[in-house]
């Protein structure tokens, strides 16, 4: 067996029907779409959230809340991570190029960097933002914290 002669199945592909070509094909006429009205035009589309003139339910439902549009999105690691990276790979300076390397943020992120765990090396770590508590940490351990 080979690419050249794979095959579906037998009777695993069935064509379509073919509405409206005719009485004989016993979908002619109406092709199944019944008589008059918009839903027999061509062309016809209901309104997204349609509901038959109904009050829809997108209109029921009272507004609420709001996006903020200068909010900054930052993607928060621990120092118990940058541990982790700096003993996996034997390194003492932590920025956004190794973070990236190592598949922890996407080259778009903005990177603050978090408090939870322990930090017992010498690093200098490179990120946008800093907690005051990952920032205590990592001085704490002489190493050096800088802001891009």
């Amino acid at each position: 067996m080979d690419l050249s002669n794979l095959r579906p199945a037998k009777g695993s592909n069935k064509k379509g029907k073919r509405l409206g070509r005719g009485q004989g094909s016993g979908k002619g006429g109406t092709s199944t779409r019944g008589h008059k009205g918009a839903k027999s035009r061509s062309g016809y589309s209901r309104k997204v959230g349609f509901e038959g003139g109904q009050m829809p339910l997108q209109r029921r439902l009272p507004k609420y809340g709001f996006k903020n549009v200068n909010r900054v999105e930052y993607k928060g690691i621990n120092i118990s991570t940058l541990q982790t990276i700096a003993e996996e790979h034997n390194i003492e300076k932590i920025d956004f190029e190794v973070l990236v390397k190592t598949g922890f943020v996407n080259k778009n992120a903005l990177v603050k960097i978090l408090g939870n765990g322990t930090l017992n090396r010498k690093i200098e770590v490179h990120a946008h933002a800093f907690s005051k508590s990952a920032k205590e940490a990592i001085e704490a351990n002489k190493g050096t914290v800088v802001i891009l």
